[in-house]
């Protein structure tokens, strides 16, 4: 992976994708990557859209620009497919994963004829079994690790549950909640990945 990856995010105010993104870069940092991680800067409205982004490569990075033909891109809430062009600029080599309940066939009209390869997760019925709650950012996270293959799952998996320790040392249950949901997330996407390359190869 001596090129790098980027990374695009699509959330709204409050659901985590600036926290995704930032975690992501945090994680790949730790198994020895340059990473950046920055969210473009807009009203922070709760409901408000926003955009954030990560490159992570083998390499040092010297671009600190938006990114604007980004390998992945990331949409933390579907209801952006209708207002937001979320596949501006993807490469069709490239892929988006997308949080729905609807099946991947559904999702690719809205794609404006986007070519590349599309993943669904359905983030709301995995956090809720897992934390309880409707947290959309860990297993956007996770799904973004798998698809984009910039790192091993296990390592991640493992950096993750140092990071969630450190974060709420005292509450365990939202540290299993939350590795809860980063399993079901890969396992989700494990059949549908069998097949495909990663990003990052």
């Amino acid at each position: 992976m001596n090129h790098g990856i980027e990374i695009r995010w699509h959330g709204r105010g409050g659901q985590g994708a600036k926290t995704a993104a930032l975690l992501l870069a945090d994680v790949a940092f730790k198994t020895g990557a340059y990473v950046q991680g920055f969210p473009e800067y807009g009203p922070e409205r709760m409901g408000a859209p926003i955009t954030a982004y990560n490159r992570i490569s083998t390499d040092e990075i010297r671009v600190h620009s938006n990114i604007y033909t980004p390998d992945l891109v990331v949409v933390v809430d579907e209801t952006l497919l209708e207002s937001v062009d979320v596949t501006a600029g993807l490469k069709e080599d490239g892929a988006i994963i997308v949080n729905t309940a609807k099946s991947k066939e559904e999702i690719i009209p809205h794609l404006k004829g986007y070519k590349g390869a599309v993943y669904t997760v359905d983030a709301r019925a995995i956090s809720q079994e897992a934390l309880g709650k409707y947290f959309p950012n860990s297993p956007m996270l996770a799904a973004a690790v798998a698809v984009s293959g910039v790192m091993d799952q296990d390592k991640f998996i493992h950096e993750m549950r140092a990071s969630y320790q450190h974060k709420f040392a005292k509450k365990p249950e939202v540290i299993d909640g939350n590795m809860k949901a980063l399993t079901m997330t890969l396992e989700a996407l494990a059949d549908d990945l069998a097949e495909a390359q990663p990003l990052s190869a």
